[in-house]
C-alpha cells in the first residue's frame, strides 16, 4: 500500500498537490464521527521540563510584587521594568473568577512578540494550572486527600498534562478529540520533531515528523543520495521490526507513518512557498511545517486536525536568567511567525495554539535557578481567543495557603480537565462528549466546565 501510494503520488505531483493528495485519501474528508461544519486545528506547543510561569508572566500589583521581589531577588531571578528584563506593564480584569479585579501585571523582556499579540487581544494567560482529581485546598493536600500519583515528576506529568488526567490513560485528550470529530485522514494528528500522548487517541494515530520537523527530513540529510537512502532503509527496518514494548512499539508506528508522510508531501508537494520568514531555531521550522499542512488540510474542507511542537531545556535548576530569556525568545518569534503564516494563508480564526509544560517551577529559588513544583501559567494564541488573564496569580506566600511545600509550590486553581475542555469546546465537542468520553467523568468535579477564554 505505501508503495502504491508514493508511485500514485509521484504521478499525481503533475496534476497539483492537492489533487493528488485527494485521490490517495490523505486530505479527502471521510465520514465524520460527529458532523462538522468547518475546519479547525489545535496546536499543542509542549514546554519539555517545566517553564517557570512565575517569570514567564510577572503579577506587578503591590502585594505580590514585593514578595516576588523579595523572595527572587537573592538570587539574582527577580525580574523588574526599570532593568528591562519585564516589558512594559498591562492590565487585564480577571475573568473566571469570584472577585473580577483589574490585575497589573508583565511578560518576560524575551517574548515581545507575545506581548504585542496580547496587546491585539490575540492571547490569554491562563494562571496557576496543573494536574488535578478535583479542587484541592491546602489542608487537603497535607492529609494526602485525592492526590495526583507522582507529584514533581517529570514523565509522570508530562503523561497527565497530554493525557487531560491524573488517572492511569493510554491516549492523549487531543486525539479522543480526534476520535470523536475528526474525519479520519492520515492528516487528522501530526507531531513534528519529537512523539506526543497528546494526538494518540484510541482510533487516532499520530504521526510523527522526526527532524525538526522540516518536509525535507525524507532523504535523511546525508549526501550522497545513495547513503542517504541505505540510511532511511536501516531506519525503516529498525522501525518495522517486532518490539514488545507497547510505548516503544507506538513511538516507532508513529514515526515510520512520518517518514511515510514526509514522502507523500514531498511527491506532492508542487505548491508555492510561504511568503511569511521563520526563524531558523527547531520550534519555528516545526511551525512552519504544520502552517504548510494546515494549508493542505484546510482548502479540503471541514474537519478537524491537532499538531504537536516542542522544544525543550525548561529544566532550570541552574542558569534559568539566560537559558529561559533564549527559550522564551525562540517560543514568541516562532509563535509570531506562525500567526503570520496563518494571517497568509486565511485560518487565523480557525487554529489555536495553546502551551503545556510538566509543572511549574518554585517561587523560591536554589543556586542561579528553580526547582520542580506544581500550578503553572499556560499561554492561548489565536484568532478566536478572548485575549486575558483567566483565573489569578498564587498570593506569592511562602508556605501560605496557595503554597504546597513552603517553597512556592502553587497548589493548581484550575485544572487540566478545565483547561482542554475549554479548547474542546471550541474544537466542537459538545458538554456530554467532554464529561464522559474526553474527561471520563472528571470534568463534572470542577464548577466551571469553560474557563471562557475561547470565542
Amino acid at each position: 500500500m505505501a508503495t502504491n501510494r508514493r508511485r500514485f503520488l509521484g504521478m499525481g505531483a503533475h496534476a497539483g498537490m492537492l489533487g493528488a493528495l485527494s485521490s490517495l485519501g490523505l486530505l479527502t474528508a471521510k465520514p465524520a464521527h460527529a458532523a462538522v461544519s468547518d475546519y479547525k486545528a489545535l496546536v499543542c506547543l509542549y514546554m519539555f521540563g517545566g517553564n517557570d510561569g512565575n517569570n514567564m508572566i510577572v503579577p506587578l500589583d503591590t502585594a505580590r510584587y514585593s514578595k516576588y521581589t523579595a523572595i527572587r531577588g537573592s538570587q539574582g531571578l527577580a525580574l523588574s521594568v526599570n532593568a528591562k528584563t519585564l516589558l512594559g506593564q498591562r492590565s487585564a480584569t480577571l475573568q473566571s473568577v469570584a472577585n473580577p479585579v483589574n490585575q497589573p501585571f508583565a511578560f518576560h523582556y524575551g517574548m515581545p512578540e507575545i506581548d504585542t499579540l496580547f496587546g491585539q487581544g490575540q492571547v490569554a494567560a491562563l494562571l496557576n494550572v496543573g494536574s488535578l482529581r478535583q479542587p484541592l485546598t491546602k489542608a487537603q493536600y497535607q492529609a494526602g486527600t485525592a492526590l495526583p500519583p507522582q507529584l514533581f515528576s517529570h514523565p509522570d506529568q508530562q503523561l497527565q498534562a497530554q493525557a487531560g488526567t491524573p488517572s492511569v490513560a493510554g491516549t492523549g485528550w487531543g486525539g479522543r478529540l480526534v476520535d470523536l470529530l475528526g474525519t479520519g485522514g492520515d492528516l487528522d494528528a501530526v507531531a513534528l520533531s519529537s512523539g506526543g500522548l497528546f494526538i494518540e487517541g484510541a482510533k487516532t494515530h499520530g504521526n510523527l515528523i522526526p527532524g525538526n520537523g522540516q518536509l525535507n527530513l525524507a532523504g535523511m540529510n546525508f549526501w550522497p543520495q545513495a547513503e542517504a537512502d541505505k540510511r532511511r532503509a536501516a531506519l525503516v527496518q529498525v522501525l518495522q521490526a517486532n518490539q514488545p514494548n507497547l510505548v516503544a512499539a507506538t513511538a516507532n508506528r508513529a514515526m515510520l507513518n512520518g517518514i511515510e508522510l514526509v514522502d507523500d508531501l514531498k511527491a506532492a508537494n508542487s505548491g508555492a512557498a510561504l511568503a511569511t520568514p521563520f526563524p531558523g531555531y527547531s520550534l519555528a521550522q516545526q511551525l512552519k511545517t504544520v502552517a504548510h499542512l494546515i494549508r493542505l488540510r484546510a482548502q479540503q474542507g471541514p474537519g478537524r486536525q491537532v499538531y504537536f511542537v516542542s522544544q525543550g531545556g525548561f529544566d532550570t535548576h541552574g542558569g534559568q536568567a539566560y537559558q529561559q530569556f533564549d527559550m522564551l525568545r525562540q517560543v514568541s518569534q516562532s509563535v509570531a511567525a506562525f500567526q503570520q503564516a496563518l494571517a497568509e494563508i486565511g485560518a487565523q480564526q480557525q487554529v489555536t495554539t495553546f502551551t503545556m509544560s510538566d509543572f511549574g517551577r518554585t517561587l523560591q529559588p536554589n543556586t542561579g535557578g528553580t526547582d520542580h513544583a506544581w500550578g503553572n501559567h499556560q499561554l492561548i494564541i489565536g484568532g478566536a481567543v478572548k485575549g486575558g488573564l483567566y483565573g489569578e496569580f498564587p498570593d506569592f506566600t511562602l508556605g501560605g495557603k496557595d503554597d504546597a511545600t513552603g517553597r512556592g509550590v502553587w497548589i493548581p486553581q484550575i485544572s487540566n480537565q478545565q483547561y482542554g475542555a475549554t479548547l474542546g469546546r471550541w474544537f466542537g465537542a459538545d458538554a456530554d462528549m467532554l464529561e464522559m468520553q474526553v474527561f471520563k467523568n472528571e470534568l463534572g468535579k470542577f464548577a466551571i466546565k469553560d474557563m471562557g477564554f475561547m470565542n
